[in-house]
């Protein structure tokens, strides 16, 4: 039996990493390579021409992508931080009914796909003056950040013993003083799980800066530098694939190297201690 479970693991492995290696392997071919030999990975056909071009693209700047990619990245963590840290901390300290139904509220929320929401957000932005525009992109961002922040949150609050509350209080710190000065501290492995999981999710973002900020904004991020290749009647594959890698890349690379903590502070508050 085990056997079979570790078969079926390397199948279903194997099949997740086929669309990496396509991106990998063909980062480094010309157009006519990509189309006839796709999996290949022959010295003769690889080149690091294209990649270097990708970099030099008059159509899409890189560099600016990362750079207005980071600001976004960390726009988004600093009001999801300051949002959803007093959110939990309200939440875990109280046990009356309302404070479980609102935490009720934003768990329902991991369930709904950014994508469901995306055109009423569009009018609501609209309405408000904000499309097209970093204020509205980053409040979006945010608020699809909120669901699992509040729940990871409010999940490793419980574990902290409310006496530190009670002793900051006795000493005469007020509410906010607890949190900010006390309690938050002590938070920092699930605040950094959440900011590399946010990271993640605003710097693989397409759909949405694709919308909310419009080609004719000036504004895009690394993910979206893909449609420059992208024409009416062709696709040039050595800029789509070179882009893709360098998307990709750097997650990918922050992923490996903090997996463990990751796990880490996803684990710590999942049972009461």
């Amino acid at each position: 039996m085990r056997a079979v479970r570790i078969a079926f693991i390397s199948v279903v492995s194997a099949l997740m990493l086929v669309p990496m290696y396509l991106m990998v392997a063909n980062a480094f071919k010309s157009q006519q390579d990509i189309l006839a030999h796709p999996f290949s990975l022959s010295p003769d056909i690889l080149t690091f021409e294209y990649l270097l071009r990708a970099l030099d693209n008059p159509d899409f700047d890189v560099v600016r992508g990362y750079a207005v990619t980071i600001l976004f990245v960390v726009l988004v963590n600093v009001l999801s931080v300051l949002v959803a840290g007093p959110v939990s901390y309200v939440i875990a300290r109280r046990s009356r009914r309302p404070y479980r139904l609102l935490l009720l509220m934003f768990v329902a929320g991991t369930f709904i796909p950014s994508q469901v929401v995306l055109i009423p957000v569009v009018y609501t932005l609209k309405f408000l003056g904000l499309m097209n525009s970093i204020p509205g992109f980053v409040l979006f961002e945010t608020t699809l950040t909120l669901p699992f922040s509040v729940f990871l949150y409010t999940g490793y609050l419980t574990t902290i013993p409310r006496g530190l509350d009670e002793a900051a209080m006795i000493d005469g710190a007020g509410t906010h003083r607890v949190f900010w000065s006390v309690i938050f501290p002590l938070m920092r492995p699930a605040v950094a799980t959440m900011v590399i999981l946010n990271t993640f999710s605003v710097w693989n973002d397409f759909a949405n800066p694709q919308i909310i900020l419009g080609p004719g904004s000036g504004l895009y991020t690394i993910t979206t530098g893909i449609y420059a290749a992208v024409g009416q009647y062709t696709t040039d594959y050595t800029v789509v694939f070179p882009t893709l890698l360098l998307a990709a890349a750097p997650p990918l690379a922050v992923f490996v190297l903090l997996q463990r903590y990751i796990i880490g502070g996803l684990s710590t508050g999942a049972v009461k201690g």
